[in-house]
């Protein structure tokens, strides 16, 4: 194990520029999470981790092939992108997008920005059994530190796919699946009334719902029934009802 003393290291200048660029995240084919219950999540799931960095001292033997270090705890602070994070930061390689499988369900993402509504949105599709997380349009990145820790190691085992939506259509078309979207609209469905068990529902961001692009594609609009004069849901939550929804469909 290699021990780490300089913030000049390549290594610790890798780890933090991971943290911070996407462009060089998807460049070097590698991402950055932290916490020793994400680490194991990540080895329970054989996600490929690459490395490890351990806080003044290791405390997992085995981490597969990765390449393990260890520094002291105020180089491990200048690294790592969370306050006081107890460690370790590990990096691990970005998978296939995996566009080959079929689907009986997807909820697709439009626009959605916040990195922890991505990621419980993820994490709450992998709860529920939902095939496929679909991201389109300005989502926040998939692999930003902040969107992999809200999932809470579900990145580890849930199918995401991103793609644009001159795509969208079409893949969902040789799917079989129709696509409903989520919109305050008096002409829209209560969800109650038809079933989402074999269908893509699409949300998009609390403050500007879907785009007229994405609505054009969608057979139906739906709406999940509130109060009289209640705010509309924040996005994870919306999602969250209608993979219940297509949850309770599937049984």
């Amino acid at each position: 194990m290699e021990q780490i003393t300089s913030r000049k290291n390549a290594y610790i200048r890798h780890v933090r520029q991971l943290a911070s660029d996407g462009a060089y995240r998807r460049e070097a084919g590698e991402y950055l999470c932290d916490g020793m219950k994400t680490l194991q999540e990540a080895l329970r799931f054989h996600a490929k981790v690459t490395s490890v960095l351990w806080k003044e001292q290791s405390e997992i033997a085995d981490c597969g092939d990765a390449r393990q270090y260890v520094c002291p705890k105020e180089l491990f602070d200048y690294a790592s992108p969370m306050v006081s994070s107890p460690g370790p930061l590990f990096t691990v390689a970005i998978r296939g997008c995996g566009k080959g499988v079929r689907l009986q369900n997807a909820l697709v993402l439009e626009g959605v920005q916040d990195p922890g509504n991505v990621g419980t949105v993820i994490r709450t599709a992998n709860a529920f059994g939902m095939d496929a997380v679909i991201l389109t349009g300005n989502c926040a990145d998939l692999y930003h530190p902040k969107t992999v820790r809200s999932t809470m190691g579900a990145i580890f085992r849930q199918r995401v796919l991103q793609m644009e939506l001159d795509t969208l259509a079409p893949f969902l078309k040789e799917q079989g699946l129709p696509l409903y979207g989520a919109a305050l609209s008096e002409s829209a469905a209560d969800i109650r009334t038809l079933s989402l068990r074999h269908a893509a529902v699409a949300v998009g961001s609390e403050g500007r719902g879907l785009s007229a692009e994405l609505l054009a594609l969608c057979e139906k609009k739906i709406i999940i029934p509130m109060q009289p004069d209640s705010e509309s849901l924040n996005a994870a939550v919306a999602a969250s009802v209608l993979m219940w929804e297509a949850a309770k469909a599937a049984i």
